[in-house]
């Protein structure tokens, strides 16, 4: 794909849509990867005063949408995800956490892309994430 993105597009990206509103940051597009973070708010935390699986899913699933926006195959004009899959093995009440999103598998008609969540402070695994996405081509 000839667009050429940028961290600050994708950070203006998600303004006004559920990545800007829970404070995802982008921070790194690298080859076939892409680096988001997010500051644990009170607004993050399930009931239990803990951070929500889905806050931890969200920021996973916009690293890897937004991994896949920036991958797409020549021709493509966008994606959908159809498939989610993620394990929880930690948590987090404060601070923030950073998702690290790589390519598994880069076809023409389907994307894999695996993300590790951490814990910004200490480096210990929030989650690990696999997500499939569909490419969506003109019609």
């Amino acid at each position: 794909m000839t667009t050429q993105h940028t961290v600050e597009s994708f950070n203006q990206r998600g303004i006004g849509t559920l990545p800007g509103y829970l404070g995802i940051e982008i921070l790194e597009i690298g080859h076939q990867s892409m680096t988001a973070q997010l500051p644990i708010k009170p607004h993050l935390l399930a009931p239990n005063g803990y951070l929500h699986a889905g806050s931890v899913v969200t920021l996973a699933d916009t690293a890897a949408g937004y991994a896949c926006i920036a991958n797409l195959p020549e021709g493509a004009q966008s994606f959908t995800t159809i498939e989610l899959k993620s394990n929880h093995f930690s948590t987090a009440r404060e601070g923030t956490i950073v998702a690290v999103a790589s390519v598994v598998h880069m076809g023409r008609t389907t994307q894999v892309w695996d993300v590790k969540v951490t814990d910004k402070s200490n480096g210990k695994t929030i989650a690990l994430f696999r997500c499939t996405q569909m490419i969506l081509y003109p019609k």
